[in-house]
């Protein structure tokens, strides 16, 4: 081929279309010329559109011609541009003529005689058949071809057979399923009975034997089987070979074969072990094995995207094999199954639980009769609709739902809904091509010979599916035998010199067996390693109640040919599980808004407290109050009454970044608002404990109180808290936790679930930090409240506001030994919990405050103290003179209290003084004077009285001046 870059000068000098042109100008090469009808021409290293526009071709260029169709090229095919402007061989035409099937050059068993032509076979040729001896020709020994068709059908040459009465019976032991489980014998019998009259019939197979049959029922049920092998072992005639269906009754054959020697071939076998060749060493079947289905689940597990199945089988060898097998392989497609169930008789339990675990991708493994059960108790407990899918075995009868079956209640509309739109797969049973087999039939004429041939309608019996694999496996059987016995008995073994005990037979007809490959009703048939039928899986989709074919699959090419008709109910594939929306359970905004604004009035509240306070700081009713305890109470509050925001916060208002910052300030916001808050208050009730509740060692305490005691005893319970949060915050610090709860159905018919989440501030050791933390300040409550009840009855002006100290202590220690616990259990309900928590901080603050500053202001402004402290002020100039005044006026009037208590006892002194008089009357009278004594001193008269009657006024008065 000529490189276009060559012919490119040549191109340049061309004249145009419609331009003078010179045939036989050598300079200008070779004009075009039309290609022949129904061909074409080829250009080497040109387009289409540069032979459009170029009337003559180089020298030395050639041109290709070439056909369309079923045409060959007659005449010269290539011809090339010469010197003198002429193409070579132009005296012979190019022409695409038709040419016949090239399969009538062929005999098998025969010779073919081609006259009046070459190959391929032109119109006009004619072949003549003969045949090898031993053969006779069956149909036309001559056809001639016209126009690309063969005058007459081809003829193929059959064994010169012997006579029906001549020839040797040979006879097959079969078991067909009437009943049971599978009743595939239904239509596996006729149409295994139709395949021995065909295979009968011909000449060129087995001609010296005839093929017999002699079969039971073995309904499916190992126990009867077991039956009718005894009788087919050990009752004449011998039989080559045997013939079950059903898995489980071909597990007990094909066990027992062995023994006798005997070759097994089933036509309606699925379970995976039998594939096993050291179990089952002669087992042949035209079924694929059940483990074929897999792949092609897998394939459309990965179409539609389900990464999540369940699985539901009966208690049987095939359907358990076949579910290990599924195991393994979507374990390697990174599927899971996430539910597996079992049953025996009743399936009700098992699809309960199905649905009890929200399974919705559904493999159902079990025979037909078992699969009415399930689907009566699949539409009792709604498994079916827009959200599930089945996967069922594509061997039942198209109307196997539709069936009477008295084991169950459910109607046959019920039935309908349960088993609308599921899926099957199923082996490829019969040729989808329209090709002639090995029986010269066509796989639409099979079926309408079977159909004529069955007693019901094709969809009431059961094994019409499987009908052509029993019929393949005659003819995998009569090939097989006729090539032990040599085609004919030209050669090889004699049949009728099997026995039980002749193992050589067996070995050479396996041998046969396993070599099998020859087109079918079927199909292609041929056996792999293990002795299991190799086909395409069929997948069909139960729409409107009949199945409809949605594709094909090759697993051995991993094809898969889709036709895009599924449908489905909700207009897609469904999910593989509920699609779960996780959500967050947010604070009410409203309840957010409500508290805080409680909170901010009460943080303008411990400001005003807090301004009142200092501003006032100077007059003695505040002084004696203790002041800047009352201003860090002020503060705590402040503090605690902040930290409702942060507690409120979630994440509605923040991101998840941000939220262990807001654990963190609440938990130091409540942390040094309680301790600076309650700290204040323990501080002055327990030193008014500590001083006053013992009367003799304190009396000089209550002289004096130094206040940096007070402050010392505040910083050490704030010191505390702050080692003990910060030790908390670096060890173990807070950060964002989910808390999950059960899932809720939506409102709206929609495929989801949702899921309620919660967030929390907690860390590693979360409990035993409030351990930790609850049981220090709980104590510190408990001695609080103690510490009010003794000191209830002190009176002192040293803390002149302890008492109002007291009611604040209760009723915070009140609020929050009920709010802890009660918040805890309230822990997941965030509203309940943070109205709870918010409430009791906003009450204990709002009562501390108005408790402590409340009475101060009302004093103040009823009695106007501050107002005449203010004047003394002024007209002092010192805050010293102003303490002087205040102690003068409480010695005066101490003073004025004992003056009256003195002019009580006067009048007392003297009420006695007059007494005492009348009674030295009275006792004159009694006694006369005595006369002196010898010594001439005076008389002796009575004792004189105390020392206290003969005080006077002046003596009491200097005792109080």
């Amino acid at each position: 081929m000529l490189p276009l870059l060559l012919l490119a000068p040549l191109f340049l000098r061309l004249p145009g279309a419609g331009g003078a042109q010179t045939p036989n100008a050598t300079s200008e090469g070779c004009q075009i010329i039309h290609p022949p009808w129904e061909g074409g021409i080829r250009y080497r290293g040109l387009t289409r559109d540069q032979v459009k526009a170029i009337n003559f071709l180089p020298v030395d260029y050639e041109i290709e011609y070439v056909c369309r169709g079923e045409r060959e090229v007659v005449g010269p095919k290539v011809r090339k541009c010469l010197a003198n402007g002429s193409w070579t061989d132009m005296d012979t035409p190019s022409r695409c003529v038709r040419i016949c099937s090239k399969s009538y050059l062929t005999l098998e068993n025969g010779k073919v005689f081609l006259t009046g032509g070459d190959l391929p076979a032109l119109d006009g040729a004619r072949v003549d058949f003969r045949c090898d001896p031993d053969f006779h020709l069956v149909g036309s020994s001559r056809s001639i071809c016209s126009q690309g068709q063969w005058s007459t059908p081809k003829p193929h040459c059959q064994v010169n057979r012997t006579p029906h009465s001549e020839r040797r019976a040979v006879y097959i032991g079969a078991l067909f399923p009437m009943s049971g489980g599978w009743p595939g014998g239904q239509a596996c019998q006729p149409a295994v009975e139709m395949a021995l009259e065909d295979v009968n019939s011909r000449r060129d197979i087995l001609p010296d034997y005839e093929l017999k049959l002699i079969h039971h029922d073995s309904k499916c049920d190992p126990g009867q089987a077991t039956k009718y092998l005894y009788e087919l072992l050990y009752n004449d005639p011998i039989k080559i070979i045997l013939m079950p269906g059903c898995s489980s009754v071909s597990t007990l054959v094909a066990e027992a074969a062995r023994m006798w020697n005997l070759i097994v071939l089933s036509y309606g076998s699925s379970s995976p072990a039998l594939s096993n060749r050291q179990r089952f060493p002669t087992f042949f079947r035209t079924h694929p094995s059940a483990t074929l289905h897999n792949p092609t689940r897998v394939k459309l597990f990965e179409k539609w995207g389900w990464k999540k199945i369940a699985t539901i089988q009966q208690t049987t060898e095939v359907f358990t094999s076949t579910l290990d097998d599924l195991e393994e392989r979507v374990k390697e497609a990174g599927i899971e199954i996430t539910f597996r169930q079992s049953f025996f008789s009743d399936p009700a339990v098992p699809v309960k639980n199905l649905k009890r675990q929200d399974a919705r991708i559904i493999v159902g493994l079990f025979y037909e009769t078992e699969a009415r059960k399930v689907f009566c108790e699949v539409y009792k407990e709604r498994l079916f609709g827009k959200k599930y899918v089945w996967f069922l075995i594509g061997w039942y009868a198209d109307n196997w739902f539709k069936i009477y079956d008295p084991s169950i209640n459910c109607t046959v509309d019920e039935m309908t809904q349960a088993v609308e739109g599921h899926i099957t797969t199923e082996i490829v049973m019969l040729n989808p091509a329209n090709t002639r087999s090995i029986s010269n039939m066509t796989s639409q004429e099979f079926v309408e010979k079977l159909t004529k041939r069955l007693k019901r309608h094709p969809e009431e019996t059961g094994g019409f599916q499987e009908a052509p694999l029993a019929y393949d496996a005659i003819w995998a059987l009569a090939l097989a035998l006729n090539k032990t016995s040599g085609g004919g008995g030209r050669s090889g073994v004699r049949l009728e010199d099997f026995n039980y005990n002749n193992q050589t037979i067996t070995d050479q007809i396996y041998r046969a067996m396993n070599s099998s490959s020859f087109e079918g009703v079927s199909g292609h048939v041929v056996f792999d390693a293990s002795g299991s039928r190799m086909a395409w899986t069929l997948i069909e989709q139960l729409q409107g109640g009949s199945y409809k074919k949605i594709g094909y699959y090759d697993s051995t090419k991993d094809d898969l040919s889709w036709s895009k008709m599924d449908k489905w109910i909700g207009g897609s594939p469904p999910a593989d599980q509920t699609l779960v929306i996780k959500t967050f359970r947010f604070l009410s905004q409203k309840l957010f808004i409500s508290v805080s604004v409680l909170s901010s009035l009460g943080i303008v509240l411990a400001v005003v407290c807090l301004s009142f306070n200092i501003y006032n700081s100077h007059v003695r009713y505040i002084q004696n109050s203790q002041p800047n305890l009352n201003n860090l109470t002020a503060v705590g509050c402040s503090l605690a009454l902040a930290a409702v925001f942060p507690l409120g916060l979630d994440g509605y208002h923040i991101g998840r970044n941000q939220f262990p910052f807001v654990c963190q300030a609440r938990l130091w916001l409540l942390g040094l608002g309680f301790s600076l808050g309650y700290g204040s208050m323990f501080t002055k009730i327990w030193w008014v404990h500590t001083v006053f509740t013992k009367k003799e060692e304190k009396k000089e305490w209550r002289k004096t109180l130094e206040p940096w005691k007070l402050y010392a005893t505040v910083g050490l319970l704030v010191g505390m808290d702050v080692l003990t949060l910060a030790i908390w915050q670096i060890v173990d610090p807070l950060h964002r936790t989910i808390e999950t709860f059960a899932k809720e159905e939506p409102k709206e018919d929609i495929d989801v679930s949702i899921l309620p989440q919660l967030e929390h501030c907690s860390s590693k050791k979360m409990n035993t930090w409030l351990g930790i933390f609850y049981g220090y300040k709980g104590l510190l409550l408990l001695l609080g409240i103690f510490l009010a009840y003794e000191t209830k009855s002190v009176s002192t002006e040293k803390i002149n506001d302890h008492r109002a100290v007291g009611m604040a202590i209760y009723n915070v220690a009140v609020l929050c030994l009920i709010t802890a616990p009660v918040t805890m259990i309230l822990s997941s309900q965030q509203d309940a919990a943070f109205a709870f928590a918010s409430l009791a901080i906003v009450f204990s603050s709002y009562i501390t405050l108005v408790v402590l500053f409340v009475p101060k202001m009302r004093r103040l402004i009823t009695r106007g103290e501050w107002q005449s402290e203010a004047q003394d002020t002024m007209k002092t100039g010192s805050s010293t003179n102003n303490n002087e005044e205040e102690k003068s006026r409480l010695l005066e009037k101490e003073n004025r209290e004992l003056e009256k208590i003195i002019a009580e006892k006067e009048e007392r002194v003297s009420e006695l003084r007059h007494q005492l008089q009348s009674r030295q009357q009275l006792r004159s009278r009694r006694h006369p004077p005595t006369p002196p004594e010898p010594s001439g001193g005076l008389p002796r008269g009575p004792p004189e009285p105390p020392d206290r009657l003969s005080c006077d006024g002046s003596r009491v008065h200097l005792l109080y001046k």
